[in-house]
Order: C-alpha cells, then structure tokens, then sequence
C-alpha cells in the first residue's frame, strides 16, 4: 500500500511538473501519457487487470478521464490522479493513445 501512495504521489508531482506542456507539442501527449503507464501499460498496452489504452476512440478516452477528474465516474485512484490534468493536457494524451496500435 504504500509503494502505491509513493507511486500515486510521484504522478502527481510528474503532472505539476508537466503542467505547461501544451497539446500543440507533438511530444506532449507522449510525455503526459507515461504517467499512465505504471497500471495501464507502457504505450497504453495493459499486461494486467487494468484497460489497455492503445487504439481506443480518442472522445471515449477524454470523456472517462474527464468523469474521472469531475468525480462523476467512481474510482479508487484514478480521481486524485487526474484532477491535475488541464483539458489540453487530456486531449493530448487522448491523441497518443489513441494512435498506438490496440495489443
């Protein structure tokens, strides 16, 4: 449990610090996207219980996360990870997974 709450808190430090990326930076969505990468995979490709990310629908994937962020979609960390995430910082991460192939 607490390797999670460091992992957790890693992330969201890693999303401050990334707060300025913006989604014109080709290099933004990949960069945002990493921080996803400890539960659903590297690139988006899950190896375990979680969803993979790779190849889905690019609103699907803004639309969940955004539930996420808004408290409109239950979760047990996916809600404190994301309420650092800026809207275009979300669409940029959405427009990379959204290009990897499904696995």
């Amino acid at each position: 449990m607490r390797n999670r709450v460091l992992r957790v808190a890693a992330s969201v430090a890693l999303l401050v610090a990334c707060g300025a990326a913006s989604a014109a930076d080709p290099q933004s969505g990949r960069d945002i996207a990493a921080n996803c990468a400890n539960c659903h995979g590297t690139d988006g490709k899950s190896r375990g219980a979680m969803p993979s990310l790779a190849g889905r629908e690019k609103a699907e994937i803004v639309s969940f996360v955004r539930e996420f962020r808004d408290g409109k979609r239950p979760s047990t960390v996916m809600q404190q990870l994301v309420k650092g995430y800026t809207d275009a910082q979300i669409e940029a991460a959405a427009t990379y997974f959204a290009a990897q192939k499904r696995n």
